[in-house]
């Protein structure tokens, strides 16, 4: 883990794009944390669900996609750092996904909450 982190300072694409990601994981965490009180009962969450009471979580589950963008994180980051040493390309790959996916979460989140207020 010593070695990983020692590789994660030297390469600056690796590190800036892992800091990105999860400065962008406070963020939308923050943002749903502050919208929170202004949130109807129940959101329309799952979109490719039929229309109807199915689509619906409470407001609570604002908070499910930031969850689950953050364990992927998590487990890319993880991974990145057991083949860093032989392949850095895939291990940037990971990062440049997390960081892609931490951008779409905070689009949707957004949408999500001012399509509701």
């Amino acid at each position: 883990m010593k070695e990983f982190i020692n590789n994660f300072k030297k390469d600056r694409i690796l590190s800036r794009l892992f800091i990105g990601a999860f400065i962008l994981l406070i963020i939308v965490f923050l943002f749903c944390l502050f919208m929170l009180r202004n949130l109807p009962p129940f959101i329309p969450l799952y979109n490719q669900l039929p229309w109807g009471d199915q689509r619906l979580s409470s407001s609570i589950g604002i908070f499910i996609p930031s969850i689950v963008v953050l364990v992927i994180a998590l487990f890319n980051l993880i991974l990145s750092s057991l083949i860093y040493k032989s392949t850095p390309l895939v291990s940037r790959m990971f990062a440049v996904t997390t960081f892609l996916i931490s951008v779409l979460v905070l689009l949707f989140t957004i949408r999500t909450v001012l399509l509701v207020l």
